[in-house]
């Protein structure tokens, strides 16, 4: 009999790490995880292992990569927060890359993002693309998917609007509101993740849903779908992100990020690329209504407190 190959996901007790884990679940792999979270938080129970990041520690990481075929990687973070910063995540990451070289790591599958750059000025975008070279010149077999914005039950912009829309009765558009976003469906990335681990061609992927939408019209369908009578008020951009970080500190959160606001804007969250997603928004946010915005989502609790 064949032994069932062993992958790896960072962050398999998380968003788009535990859907990527689920689908690798039902297709007969064994998962090992990467993760900073406490074993409690596992939705998996004894099915996944989890070992600790240990970037500090590349030799132990290196060990606990081990026997690992493909290794699905969705570290990141958001925004700096304390000793936490985009340079870390970027440090960090090269660590991974260089321990699953050491481990024999087959195949390395690396959640981006859409637009990345070297020439950014936001360092979100720079970080991502600084990255993707890294592993370009790893030696690593690669995928890279760049996805824009992931919407599934744990998604925080999109929940988070619809959580405003609920409750106020303005919501601050930033400038025009007429900048674009192609949302694809979690469970869509964490399929097109374990297609795209499987074979061995380099590939880089724009991970794209069938839908486009400019922000002022993701606002309305979402303000339909909720019932909400509030007003979309445009507003200069970083009013509508100073009025945010005031609504953030009454909630404990960094609600949205100056960088955020400007990638919006430079339709850095759009690809002209075809879907590589099938699920649209739309039906989603209809099938999801009685839960979407129903409480708030909050990024601080959930990766940096408790």
């Amino acid at each position: 009999m064949t032994a069932k190959k062993l992958d790896a996901v960072t962050g398999a007790f998380g968003y788009t790490g535990k859907y990527i884990t689920t689908n690798l679940l039902s297709r007969g792999r064994d998962v090992i995880t990467l993760t900073s979270k406490p074993v409690s938080t596992s939705p998996f129970g004894e099915r996944v292992q989890p070992y600790p990041f240990s970037f500090d520690q590349p030799d132990l990481l290196a060990t606990n990569l081990k026997g690992v075929d493909t290794l699905y990687n969705t570290y990141w973070v958001r925004f700096n927060h304390g000793s936490t910063t985009f340079q870390q995540a970027v440090d960090n990451t090269r660590t991974l890359i260089n321990a699953a070289v050491e481990a024999g790591v087959r195949r390395f599958v690396h959640v981006s993002i859409a637009n990345p750059s070297l020439d950014s000025p936001l360092p979100y975008y720079k970080g991502k693309a600084e990255l993707e070279e890294s592993i370009k010149s790893s030696g690593l077999s690669y995928a890279i998917l760049r996805p824009t914005v992931v919407f599934g039950r744990e998604d925080i912009l999109i929940n988070n609007i619809a959580w405003l829309l609920r409750r106020f009765p303005l919501f601050a558009v930033p400038g025009d509101g007429e900048y674009k976003l192609k949302p694809i469906y979690v469970e869509d990335l964490a399929g097109l993740a374990v297609e795209a681990g499987a074979g061995d061609e380099n590939q880089i992927i724009d991970a794209v849903g069938p839908e486009i939408y400019t922000f002022n019209e993701l606002a309305e369908l979402l303000k339909s779908a909720v019932g909400s009578r509030s007003r979309l008020v445009c507003l200069p951009p970083m009013l509508a992100w100073r009025l945010s970080q005031i609504l953030g500190a009454l909630v404990g959160d960094n609600m949205l990020t100056r960088e955020e606001v400007l990638g919006l804007m430079d339709n850095l969250l759009v690809s002209g690329q075809m879907p590589t997603g099938s699920t649209l928004l739309s039906t989603w946010v209809r099938d999801n209504v009685d839960t979407l915005g129903a409480k708030y989502a909050n990024e601080l609790a959930r990766h940096f407190i408790g």
